[in-house]
């Protein structure tokens, strides 16, 4: 039986493999379609700067696939763990199958949009998408370096200035939201308040770019933080969350890029929060080292993890810039966000030494130190009294910062130099 399901798998991906890359879904869905009945199928491909996103199946599902709905599986789908459950994509929800494979330096992930959420068993979907992974890279290897280097700054780039942009316009309309859905506010002025955000709005869209060329070698931090608290301030002002800033207590000198980049992060850990349900308070602040900017964000929502997808997307974005989010989620107590931004971005390093785990934060150490005890995620959720879900995105991270494509190997290295 073993020998039949191996040869099975061998001639799956000779099939997948074996044309053109272009035509590498279609006979991907082909192949698999006994065994995960699908609609669509959709691959990630985030270094890639001409197609991020490919997808096949159902034009009406297929076409209307983005980035965005796929980039928040990222921080939750673990190489060699298949995730299944319902995620929103192109404006209602599916039933998914997402496969991530470690085959590459960057990782890959397929995600199969099905019929119903009938739990599949997913174990030679993993191997097959851990084939096509090993030989999709050997491709780009293959590669002229100029190009694939080029390629990959485009897409950085482009991936970069979608999301900020996403960002403010997903800022605009929760300002708009938290406006009409008052109900202390009648409707004519209602309907003049959002007529002057909107102006605000433009307004703003015509200044940015302006006021960020005069700050564009070095800012005080006080005032950095400033302009994000106006921008918070704005957006929670007319809703029934309270905002708690705990402001940096200097003006010391921040570079404006990191700077930047730290109220992009913020206001996106904040827009991802007020989609939970039960959250009424968010407090933020931030602290610059001289080489670091850290900020951090709580509230007092359910403490879910999976309450908030969309910070998968924010994750990878970070990790770009050698940059980190830790998460941690205490269900009934609320979700905590660190961010870490560098002043000086490095190129995350694949070298293992006995200085690895410095990269690793605490609560990092904590889940790796169980990993290496051999305790399965949900013992070491109860252990640590955070969700299962945070163990996973912890996980993520851990074998990220190591350069390691394995729990075992992550185990392994704490084992030989804690």
């Amino acid at each position: 039986m073993q020998t039949a399901l191996t040869a099975d798998v061998l001639a799956a991906a000779a099939q997948i493999i074996d044309g053109p890359t272009d035509e590498l879904l279609i006979r991907l869905s082909a192949a698999t379609a006994e065994l995960i009945p699908h609609r669509a199928v959709a691959q990630l491909a985030s270094q890639c700067a001409s197609t991020p996103v490919t997808t096949h199946g159902d034009p009406a599902l297929a076409e209307a696939i983005t980035g965005a709905d796929l980039a928040g599986l990222l921080g939750v789908v673990t190489a060699g763990h298949p995730w299944q459950g319902v995620v929103p994509i192109a404006g209602s929800t599916h039933p998914v199958l997402a496969v991530a494979s470690d085959r590459a330096p960057r990782g890959s992930v397929v995600v199969f949009l099905r019929y119903d959420e009938t739990p599949a068993e997913a174990g030679t979907l993993q191997a097959l998408w851990d084939l096509v992974t090993a030989h999709m890279y050997r491709l780009t290897l293959e590669r002229e370096p100029g190009a694939l280097a080029q390629n990959r700054a485009v897409a950085q780039a482009r991936a970069d200035l979608a999301a900020e942009l996403g960002e403010a316009h997903a800022t605009t309309l929760a300002t708009f939201l938290g406006v009409l859905r008052n109900q202390r506010i009648d409707d004519t002025s209602a309907r003049t308040m959002t007529v002057e955000l909107a102006l605000n709005g433009l307004a703003d869209l015509r200044t940015d770019t302006q006021r960020d060329r005069v700050w564009s070698g070095e800012e005080p931090s006080g005032k950095a933080f400033e302009r994000l608290a106006d921008s918070l301030r704005a957006l929670l002002r007319h809703g029934p969350v309270d905002l708690e800033l705990d402001a940096p207590g200097n003006d010391r000198l921040i570079p404006a890029g990191v700077a930047h980049r730290a109220r992009v992060a913020v206001r996106s850990v904040v827009l991802a929060m007020l989609t939970q349900d039960r959250v009424r308070r968010i407090r933020v602040g931030w602290r610059w080292t001289g080489t670091d900017l850290q900020a951090t964000v709580r509230d007092d929502g359910p403490g879910r993890l999976e309450d908030v997808l969309d910070l998968g997307q924010l994750a990878e974005r970070l990790r770009l810039h050698a940059d980190d989010l830790d998460l941690d989620a205490v269900p009934g107590w609320g979700l905590t966000a660190r961010i870490t931004l560098h002043a000086h971005e490095t190129a995350p390093t694949h070298t293992t030494t006995s200085d690895s785990l410095a990269a690793l934060g605490t609560r990092e150490l904590e889940v790796l130190e169980r990993l290496a005890q051999g305790l399965r995620n949900r013992s070491i959720a109860d252990d640590l009294h955070i969700s299962e879900s945070t163990v996973k995105f912890h996980v993520a991270n851990i074998l990220t910062k190591l350069a390691v494509t394995s729990r075992t190997q992550a185990a392994a290295l704490y084992l030989a130099t804690a």
